[in-house]
């Protein structure tokens, strides 16, 4: 019989215990069954040039890889370790100066062996995106 996943452990398990998320300051904004929103808030040290104050274009890779594995994740019946297979983001403009960055991702497959997403980010209006994401994660069902 298949283990029931618990999607109340996934807000501190990928907030808090993933050392780059941590450091990055990586908020839950919500979460739902194959559908992940994360935000990580402007600070000056995100910063990738500080003469126009926008958050660094690492910060919103790291995102919205993190936020797709958070959209399979909560896709998943079962707890297993995943692994980001491919990630193509295409960035449409740069983040507003000073502004932070929210993601959202929706695993609309899985496989036995892959989950396959969509995400964009955007900083004040989800209309208007600043990156638009498609990505495979590896599904390890042996963990």
């Amino acid at each position: 019989m298949a283990e029931t996943y618990d999607t109340a452990a996934l807000p501190d398990r990928m907030t808090q215990f993933v050392p780059h998320a941590a450091a990055l300051g990586m908020e839950l904004v919500s979460i739902g069954r194959g559908v992940g929103v994360m935000r990580a808030a402007w600070r000056e040290e995100l910063v990738g040039d500080p003469e126009t104050d926008v958050i660094a274009g690492g910060v919103v890779t790291a995102l919205i890889d993190h936020t797709c594995g958070l959209a399979v994740n909560s896709a998943n019946e079962t707890p297993m370790p995943i692994a980001t297979l491919d990630l193509r983001i295409d960035y449409l403009r740069p983040a507003k100066p000073r502004s932070g960055v929210t993601a959202e991702a929706t695993c609309y497959r899985l496989t036995r062996s892959v989950g396959f997403v969509r995400a964009q980010a955007w900083d004040d209006d989800p209309a208007d995106p600043l990156a638009t994401a498609q990505a495979t994660f590896m599904l390890n069902p042996r963990g």
